[in-house]
Parts: C-alpha cells; structure tokens; sequence
C-alpha cells in the first residue's frame, strides 16, 4: 500500500492504480523512440551533433536541448504529443484531471518559455512532434543547418 499522506503533503493526486503507476515510471525523458529514429535519420545523412546537452542562459536554469548543433547554434526538441500539448492528438486524462490539466499546460508554458530564453540567446529553436515524418524532420533540420533542401521548402520554425 502506497503512503498516501506522502503523495497528498507533495500536492500530487493518488494513482487511479498500480498499472497507472508502472505506466509512469516507465516514461522516459531522453532517448525515446521518436527521439531514437531521428537521431539515427540525422546521423545517416552525415550529421553530427550532442545529445542532452545543458545550454546556459543568463537569468534562468540551464535548458536541456535533446539534440544540438552547436557550432550552429541550432536545437531541437522532440516533443511528445500527450506531454507536450500536440493540437493533433492531445488529450487530458479524465482520472485527476484536475492535477493533469494544469501540469501539461505548465509543459506547454515552459515550451514556450525555453523557445524565447534560446532564441533570446542566438539559438534557433526547431520543435519536432513524434508523430511527425522522420524524413521531414531531417530536411527541417537540415534547411536551419545550411544545407536546404529545395524539394521540401519547409522552413525553420514550421511546425
């Protein structure tokens, strides 16, 4: 049995159940899937980059890019759907819906938040959804890195 005084004193709500609890814990905030084939993508077409790499910023925390170029000043984020507000397939859980709500539009905020602090810095940001084409993405990249793809005409900060 959990401690729930515990859980309720952190301002966290009880796990709806033990598999809920499994389910996250076992989220991953690096080296996901997505994250995985787009770094395989990258590399194959003869990128080099850095993963997880922490970007100082004066007045703020350090961010945590997933993937930089920063030779080029160029990051980019792989944005889960569910976690990161994806318009497309967004949802709210209905258990603790009212802890859910307010802490994935905090995400969505702290997006926000990271994008202008890099960008303040000199840093082009490029936010990439997981659903999103993996072959996509790489031309999106590849056009801020300087080696624009003229078939797809995507630029930067198309999203």
């Amino acid at each position: 049995m959990p401690d729930r005084s515990k859980s309720a004193s952190a301002g966290y709500p009880f796990p709806s159940s033990p598999a809920v609890t499994s389910r996250m814990k076992a989220n991953r905030s690096r080296d996901t899937g997505p994250e995985l084939n787009l770094r395989r993508a990258l590399h194959s077409a003869g990128y080099r980059y850095r993963v997880n790499i922490k970007v100082p910023i004066d007045g703020r925390r350090p961010v945590n890019v997933d993937i930089a170029f920063p030779g080029k000043r160029v990051a980019v984020f792989m944005d889960g759907c569910f976690w990161h507000g994806c318009r497309v397939h967004r949802s709210v859980p209905i258990s603790n819906e009212g802890y859910w709500r307010p802490k994935l539009e905090r995400n969505v905020a702290r997006d926000r938040d990271v994008t202008s602090s890099l960008e303040g810095a000199g840093w082009t940001v490029i936010r990439i959804w997981e659903h999103e084409d993996v072959a996509t993405a790489v031309e999106r990249i590849a056009s801020c890195l300087g080696s624009y793809s003229r078939s797809s005409g995507l630029a930067c900060s198309e999203r």
